[in-house]
């Protein structure tokens, strides 16, 4: 079983700053990309922020300059800082990974259940 569990989420004010963390756990060969989608009420779900296992990051051009995305040592945590929130921030942020599970041959989507995200003043 691989289990991606989110923390971080929360009420900022505009300008403010947000860090959010995730951590694939279980029975996991390798990730080879991880990062952060997001989904506002109405809205379909978009890419927020990928990483690569080479450290080779890509972003939303709504997000670039204002947020990071890295991983930790182990490959296996993602984070997402973010800073200079406005309001349009405001979503659901689903973290995902695309991984091999040990014994397995193919690379699949996991996600985790969704942080919330509120930008308001």
């Amino acid at each position: 079983q691989v289990r991606l569990v989110e923390s971080g989420g929360g009420l900022v004010q505009p300008g403010g700053s947000l860090r959010l963390s995730c951590a694939a756990s279980g029975s996991i060969r390798s990730i080879a990309v991880m990062g952060w989608f997001r989904q506002a009420p109405g809205n379909e779900r978009e890419k927020v922020a990928l990483i690569g296992s080479g450290g080779n990051a890509n972003y939303a051009d709504s997000v670039k300059g204002r947020f990071t995305v890295s991983r930790d040592n182990n490959g296996n945590t993602v984070y997402l800082q973010m800073n200079s929130l406005k309001p349009e921030d405001t979503a659901a942020y689903y973290c995902n990974a695309v991984l091999q599970v040990r014994g397995g041959s193919s690379w699949d989507n996991y996600w985790g259940q969704g942080t919330q995200v509120t930008v308001s003043s």
